[in-house]
């Protein structure tokens, strides 16, 4: 259980979930995900630590939901659009509707990360050119790294809280190539949809091939033409390092970004 310091006088927000990341080990909250969405006057936020899987059902969100909170600001990540989440306050009530994602994110889409980074922001969405997207099998080693952190954080729980199966890590590191106004660009994605969508067509598909293939046409076909964005995110230790945080798909309404 999240420890929550009465003392501080909590804000209030109201975002729609755009991310939720893979999940990390913390070393006092096990596992924890980061989340950003963004505000209906457009700001945008982090929200963190989330403990996701311990979550109450009626708590439990997804992209596009809208979900009220409260927050401190944290001690230790200066970012401006960070929140530390008190995690019994979070309450889902709605989603943006389709008809109202594009019209809405599209005028808060930057040129690149750059642009984002020169005006003080430390999360974004661009919409990237030639795009590609490909996929690299993990190393036995890697994946025997991954599933030990995930079973420690799944075993770091306080006694009120109860016990998680370890995530199992995807067999491939799925990454994508692009161009923003600042360049060319190859990172990872950071988006568990993405990895989630991996073992979901593996069930429905019945093989790894059949479900790479999938991904593939999806994501360098069908979004490439109907339209996607990609959240972007900084790192807290390292603000010069950007990382994909995850791939909407978005129409381009060929709307300018409003700052």
């Amino acid at each position: 259980m999240i420890q929550i310091d009465m003392s501080v006088t909590p804000q209030s927000c109201r975002v729609s979930i755009l991310v939720k990341a893979l999940p990390q080990r913390s070393a006092t909250q096990g596992e924890t995900v980061c989340c950003a969405g963004v505000t209906p006057n457009g700001e945008f936020k982090r929200l963190f630590p989330v403990r996701f899987r311990h979550l109450a059902d009626e708590a439990t969100f997804k992209r596009w939901d809208w979900v009220d909170f409260k927050y401190r600001l944290p001690t230790s990540d200066r970012r401006p659009e960070s929140c530390r989440v008190w995690e019994d306050s979070i309450i889902v009530n709605g989603e943006m509707p389709p008809k109202d994602r594009a019209p809405f994110l599209n005028r808060l889409v930057s040129a690149s990360f750059k642009e984002a980074e020169a005006a003080g922001r430390s999360l974004a969405l661009i919409r990237p050119r030639n795009t590609r997207f490909y996929y690299k099998p993990k190393k036995p080693d890697e994946l025997e790294q991954e599933r030990r952190i995930y079973a420690d954080a799944a075993r770091q729980d306080s006694f009120f809280d109860e016990r998680l199966t370890a995530l199992e890590p995807s067999p491939y590191d799925f990454r994508f190539k692009f161009e923003d106004a600042a360049g060319q660009h190859d990172c990872a994605n950071g988006d568990w949809e993405a990895h989630a969508m991996f073992f979901n067509g593996l069930r429905r598909e019945g093989s790894e091939r059949a479900t790479l293939d999938w991904m593939n046409s999806t994501f360098n076909e069908e979004y490439p033409r109907r339209g996607m964005l990609f959240c972007l995110g900084n790192m807290a230790k390292r603000p010069q390092t950007w990382q994909l945080l995850g791939v909407l798909r978005v129409d381009d309404t060929g709307q300018l970004a409003l700052f």
